[in-house]
């Protein structure tokens, strides 16, 4: 016997006069998957206007596409698109620093990040931004935290944190310069 998923958690757990029905909305997922940062960019804006949310990202090696950004969408059937993203791909923290800022005071903020491997030979770190239509936009304060050694990298957070920095995310990148860093992003309430 097959069901719809939305068949399958429709649930009447209870008996007796407090029976009810529970109905969780019905899921529906998109896979996008490119080489490009811009293209998924673009594409990730497109499934956002029908209704799709971000999920989840990686980037790496697959099977057929070779080294990909690859990222899963899902939305609530019947919702409309509420959602807008950017993504932003460098090997410097610096511009990376600097590129989360500028999209912090236009109302994005940091959903995920994952490394990307480039036609140039080095890693990205590439960040995924959202923008909720419905929401007023929270303004942050963002901060990278780079060290090739996890001491290193322990001693930097931790003074962010002592500045009201909470970690975001982490990624291991080797950049174009040939060293392996340690990525951290932080943020704060601007």
């Amino acid at each position: 016997m097959k069901l719809s998923v939305a068949a399958a958690i429709t649930l009447g757990v209870l008996s007796g006069p407090h029976a009810r029905a529970v109905q969780i909305p019905e899921l529906d997922y998109r896979v996008l998957a490119t080489s490009k940062t811009s293209t998924m960019e673009k594409e990730m804006n497109q499934a956002a206007e029908a209704g799709f949310r971000f999920q989840t990202i990686m980037g790496g090696e697959t099977a057929v596409g070779g080294s990909e950004v690859v990222a899963v969408m899902s939305r609530v059937t019947g919702k409309k698109g509420r959602y807008a993203y950017r993504l932003l791909a460098t090997s410097k923290t610096s511009t990376m620093e600097r590129e989360l800022q500028q999209a912090a005071e236009q109302g994005f903020t940091y959903r995920a990040q994952s490394v990307f491997s480039t036609a140039f030979g080095g890693d990205e770190v590439v960040c995924i931004l959202e923008r909720d239509g419905d929401a007023p936009p929270q303004v942050w304060q963002y901060k990278l935290v780079a060290a090739s050694k996890t001491s290193t990298l322990e001693k930097e957070i931790r003074s962010a944190a002592v500045s009201g920095y909470e970690v975001l995310g982490l990624t291991v990148a080797k950049t174009g310069f040939g060293g392996s860093e340690l990525v951290a992003i932080t943020r704060r309430v601007k």
